[in-house]
Order: C-alpha cells, then sequence, then structure tokens
C-alpha cells in the first residue's frame, strides 16, 4: 500500500512538473503584459479553495522561483559560475553549489515583494501579521519575477566587459527600475486609493527600503 501510494505521488509530481513547461511561458507572458492584472488575479485566487487556486498558471512564489532558476541557468550557459560562488568570501563562503546560490537570490528577490506588501498594509493602518501580508505579498511576487529576469540579464550583459554590453546592460537594468517602480505607483494608487503622487511616495519609499536591505545583505557575500 505504501508502494502504491508512493507511485502515486510521483505521478502526480511528474505532472506537476512537466506542466510547467506549458504554464510558465503562459504566466511570464501574462505578467510582462498584463501586469497589473496578474496583480489582481493573483489577490482573487486566494479567495478560492486551495485545489482550485492558480488552475491556468503558477503560483506567485512559484513563478518567482523558477524565473530565477531560469536567470541562473542563462547565466552559467552565458557567462559561466556567479562570482559570489566562486570567491568564496565573507558569507559567500556559506555558497559553494548552484542549489545554495539560487535559494539565497530567491531569498534576495523575496525581499522586495515583502516590503512593498508591508508598506501597503502600513499603509492601511491594518496590524501587521500574516493575514493581511499574504495577497499583497503574493500578487508582488507576479511582478518581481520579471524584474529578476531583467536585473539578471543586465548583469550577464555587463560580464562580457564590453563597452557596447556594459551598456546594453546599465539600459536594460535602468528600464528594469523603471517598470518596476512606474508599476508600484499604479498598484499603491489603487489599492490605497490615493492620487498618484502619494502613490509614487509610497513606492518610493518601500523601493528604497527594499533597495537598501538588498544592497547591505548583498555587501555581506563581497
Amino acid at each position: 500500500m505504501d508502494f502504491l501510494k508512493l507511485i502515486q505521488q510521483l505521478d502526480e509530481l511528474l505532472y506537476e512538473v512537466m506542466s510547467w513547461l506549458i504554464f510558465y511561458p503562459v504566466t511570464l507572458w501574462r505578467a510582462l503584459t498584463r501586469p497589473l492584472k496578474m496583480m489582481d488575479y493573483s489577490e482573487a485566487e486566494l479567495t478560492d479553495p486551495a485545489e482550485r487556486q492558480y488552475t491556468d498558471t503558477l503560483s506567485p512564489p512559484l513563478f518567482l522561483m523558477l524565473t530565477l532558476v531560469l536567470s541562473h541557468a542563462l547565466e552559467l550557459s552565458l557567462v559561466g559560475q556567479s562570482d559570489v560562488v566562486l570567491a568564496k568570501t565573507g558569507l559567500g563562503a556559506l555558497v559553494d553549489d548552484d542549489s545554495t546560490f539560487i535559494l539565497m537570490r530567491v531569498a534576495f528577490f523575496s525581499i522586495f515583494p515583502l516590503v512593498m506588501a508591508a508598506r501597503l498594509v502600513r499603509a492601511r493602518n491594518v496590524k501587521l501579521d500574516r493575514t493581511p501580508l499574504k495577497p499583497p505579498f503574493y500578487s508582488q511576487c507576479y511582478v518581481t519575477a520579471p524584474f529578476a529576469l531583467m536585473v539578471g540579464l543586465s548583469s550577464i550583459l555587463m560580464r562580457f566587459k564590453t563597452v557596447e554590453w556594459t551598456l546594453a546592460g546599465f539600459a536594460l537594468l535602468l528600464f528594469a527600475l523603471l517598470w518596476f517602480g512606474t508599476l508600484q505607483i499604479f498598484w499603491f494608487a489603487q489599492h490605497l486609493r490615493v492620487s498618484r503622487w502619494r502613490a509614487a511616495l509610497h513606492a518610493s519609499r518601500a523601493m528604497v527600503e527594499g533597495l537598501v536591505v538588498f544592497v547591505l545583505v548583498s555587501l555581506a557575500f563581497i
């Protein structure tokens, strides 16, 4: 009986993993072309029973994680291993393989959804706990994933170490920041029902907080 249960679990796992080949590109396309609608969709899906959530897309945290796996795979194939893994300085000494490095990247980029979600909850004057934090965190994962992919691609371009590729990398990084920041302004304006100027203040504060935490933690690995 235990063996049959194991076979059934493996069968479900295989189907789930293979379905990613369809639903990852679908989710990425929607996140790039309709990011605000995907953020609303994410929050709406959380109101459904667990077995009916995200049936036509990937769940937001899984989408973010797979995007970072894809980014890392592109880095390995185009420019080789990351300097963090090779240098082994500071806390980087703890990052000794690809799996650990991917987990580190997931933790790093999850800072942004967490900070944005926490800023929204505080701006609503709601007690900060797990229940009100989860929906905005999930919705933010849908736009953080493309942002992380663009940041990863910009890093790859800059590692080619030619003037043209370096400028292209900086341009992509600037575009990623503007794209992500603009979405945050619309998102805060929509959920807080405030003007875009006030939403920009909330978005700017959250972006600065997220970037400061991101940079401070990154410095520990140099």
